[in-house]
């Protein structure tokens, strides 16, 4: 499939969840938290032909980044809840995540090794 259409395919999905977030922050956040890239991505690798065991392994990925995002979302919707500026709630939020990503990785190879 062409690399255009699924482009242009993903940007319409993102920009309406966008127009509705605009309109319904809460409704917004609520369609914007379903693993909207996750099944899209998942859908472009099945299109393409990936094996089911790559499909598997991109899944399993996915789920081992899930803390990490919770954390990253979390810290951003209090850091902005608290007035601070948009740029500085980011990189705090990237900085959580990082840092959870390197603790579930530091504590999951102690725990098998």
């Amino acid at each position: 499939m062409s690399f255009l259409v699924k482009v242009s395919v993903s940007a319409c999905i993102i920009g309406l969840v966008t127009i509705l977030a605009k309109y319904s922050p809460k409704y917004g956040g609520i369609v914007a938290a379903l693993p909207l890239v996750s099944l899209l991505s998942l859908f472009w690798l099945y299109i393409q032909g990936e094996q089911s065991n790559n499909l598997s392994q991109f899944l399993f990925g996915v789920l081992y980044g899930l803390p990490s995002t919770i954390i990253l979302v979390f810290i951003v919707a209090v850091a902005l809840k608290y007035s601070t500026p948009f740029s500085i709630s980011i990189i705090l939020g990237i900085s959580g995540w990082g840092l959870c990503l390197f603790l579930q990785k530091f504590l999951l190879s102690n725990m098998y090794s």
